[in-house]
């Protein structure tokens, strides 16, 4: 005869490990999982933050290639040719052939683009805002120089463990 389970009906939620929360990457992907469900919500439910990236790139550097736009926002090159393809197919931006090398493709954004690269960019201003005020201006500044240390520090690794083929 099997015995009943005598687990509560009702679990409460489990508590990560405390050698899971003291790992620097898994607070990283927690603070990831809780930045894209934001930016699902508040930003746009259709434009991915990658997307974003690529489209605000193209418009400070028209004309510029894919690759060289790939390394800008930290997208390997076949990812950045997908997301490139997936906003062509939206008409947001155009993919030109270079004329000196029929292998690079130059990226523009399209009158579209521009139009729901404004309205979203004014969006993930007012999420930056909201996700930072709790630190004040000066704890944001530091908060953002160590974040973006803490980056340059892992690419540079990832980079000498893969010789140098992240992005």
């Amino acid at each position: 005869m099997v015995a009943p389970d005598t687990a509560p009906a009702v679990e409460a939620a489990a508590q990560a490990p405390a050698a899971l929360t003291a790992a620097p990457g898994y607070q990283v992907r927690r603070l990831y999982q809780a930045y894209l469900a934001a930016w699902l919500r508040e930003v746009d439910p259709v434009l991915t933050g990658p997307q974003f990236a690529v489209l605000q790139t193209v418009q400070e550097c028209p004309g510029r290639d894919q690759r060289s736009l790939a390394a800008a926002v930290a997208l390997d090159t076949s990812t950045m040719a997908d997301v490139a393809r997936r906003l062509e197919n939206r008409r947001l931006i155009t993919r030109r052939t270079a004329a000196d090398d029929g292998r690079r493709k130059l990226l523009h954004l399209t009158e579209e683009g521009e139009q729901l690269l404004r309205a979203a960019d004014h969006r993930a201003r007012a999420l930056d805002r909201r996700l930072m005020e709790p630190f004040g201006d000066t704890a944001h500044q530091t908060l953002l120089h160590t974040l973006t240390s803490l980056a340059d520090h892992w690419v540079g690794l990832a980079d000498a463990a893969t010789g140098g083929q992240n992005p």
